[in-house]
């Protein structure tokens, strides 16, 4: 009996052994299949992705000072004080031998010291070639060796559902991987952002990560990370990047110019609604409208009219007027565009150049609007219902800036004229003799000044 009983422990012994060793590590293949692993993509991917850190000197007066008996009985110093701000975010290497670095303009903006450190833990100073605050990206440059760049991928092919990967530097913690799939594509509703056609994802995107690297499992450049969605200030799952051909467009003209040069192909669109689309025998989504064609414009000259139906640009399909004028962004100046549209139920084709967006010096039409620089109102804001002119530079000590006119306004009147387009602005503020008072419109608020 006492050998039956040593019997049954020894294999109960055993067995416990046995399952404790199956539990203590997963196996690395399944019928003779390798478990999946990010591992080999990542080890190509983390080497091109940076911490960025900025440093901001901001001068600042105590209230104090301007009170003279606090000055003289509590010896409060006659000058501001330096307060210094920092901040935090990631970078991707897109070119190794020019040494360029791309990341959100608002990782940099109003910085006076970039810093950059590489996942090797080398550290540079970077240098500032351009941004673009209308798709939020900035590309800096930094002196250094054996970079490893990151291949850029075409995001167009995305599809809702692919997997993904960020990389980047939350809460300044250093190099982090999270992932996750697509869970939208072309999100708009940003504020302040011109051109907006967002990935959504659910890979975890934190502070500190925009900037960073949502790539494919091939390693490939999708997206740069941009924004969370989030009413704590944490991930909730709801992540945005900006796609990688909206970057690629800019970064060449960044590295060509130090800034985005874009024009206009004179054409005013609107969504299709679904009565529109049922009128054209298209489904909703499937083109967009052309409601207004400016005059003496690349689209006027090519004979597009109003009620012309655009279908689609460079062969990629137009869904939206949000989509259209991304891609008008995406063409520099001078370059030739192939357009397909249906007018009268047939689909035909045309070839366009991106002009130039008309400007005129203000004062070369009045002396009072010395240096100042009118634009035409750009094609987003005319697809909603927006008109009149668009003061883009103004000189500080300009006349018309000391009777309060400020850069983004726009001209909609003057003398009680009403303006629509900057043909109108140069008819109309040019026949003013005496006294010019212009109506305008600021941050969706109407005012009027008196320049004299």
């Amino acid at each position: 009996m006492l050998k039956y009983l040593r019997i049954l422990l020894a294999t109960a012994l055993f067995m416990m052994f046995a399952g404790a060793v199956v539990h203590a590590a997963l196996p690395v293949a399944v019928d003779g299949q390798q478990l999946p692993s990010l591992a080999p993509v990542l080890e190509r991917v983390t080497p091109s992705v940076v911490n960025v850190y900025t440093q901001t000197r901001v001068r600042v007066r105590s209230p104090l000072m301007d009170d003279p008996f606090f000055r003289r009985f509590f010896n409060v110093p006659d000058r501001a004080r330096e307060k210094v701000s920092q901040s935090l975010g990631s970078g991707v290497i897109v070119d190794s031998q020019e040494g360029y670095v791309l990341t959100n303009h608002h990782v940099i903006a109003g910085a006076d010291d970039i810093s950059v450190i590489l996942s090797d833990g080398r550290r540079f100073t970077g240098e500032l070639i351009g941004s673009d605050p209308d798709t939020d990206l900035a590309m800096i440059r930094i002196p250094a060796e054996d970079l490893q760049a990151l291949p850029l991928a075409d995001s167009k092919v995305l599809r809702v559902g692919d997997f993904v990967v960020a990389v980047g530097n939350p809460f300044g913690l250093g190099q982090t991987v999270t992932s996750g799939i697509v869970s939208a594509l072309g999100r708009t509703a940003f504020s302040g952002l011109e051109f907006q056609n967002f990935i959504q994802t659910d890979a975890s995107i934190n502070p500190g990560n925009s900037g960073g690297a949502l790539v494919n499992l091939r390693g490939e450049l999708v997206g740069i990370n941009s924004a969370i969605f989030t009413p704590s200030g944490g991930n909730v799952g709801i992540g945005f990047a900006i796609p990688s051909a909206m970057a690629q467009s800019v970064m060449a003209q960044l590295a060509e110019h130090g800034e985005v040069r874009r024009g206009t192909l004179g054409i005013f669109v609107q969504d299709l609604t679904p009565d529109l689309a049922g009128a054209f025998g298209l489904e909703q989504g499937s083109g967009v409208l052309i409601a207004e064609v400016a005059a003496k414009s690349s689209a006027d000259k090519a004979g597009l009219e109003a009620g012309d139906v655009i279908l689609t640009i460079e062969g990629d399909s137009v869904k939206s007027a949000q989509e259209f004028h991304n891609y008008e962004g995406f063409y520099p100046i001078d370059e030739k565009v192939e357009i397909e549209f249906l007018r009268d139920g047939k689909e035909k084709g045309v070839r366009l150049t991106v002009q130039e967006l008309p400007r005129i010096q203000g004062g070369e039409l009045n002396f009072r609007l010395e240096g100042a620089v009118f634009e035409e109102i750009p094609m987003k804001l005319r697809s909603q219902q927006v008109q009149g002119a668009l003061l883009t530079e103004l000189d500080p000590e300009s006349r018309a800036a000391r009777r309060g006119l400020r850069p983004g306004d726009i001209i909609f009147g003057a003398n009680g004229n009403r303006i629509r387009d900057l043909a109108e602005f140069e008819e109309v503020v040019s026949d003013v003799s005496g006294t010019l008072y212009m109506e305008g419109l600021r941050r969706g608020k109407q005012f009027r000044v008196r320049v004299d």
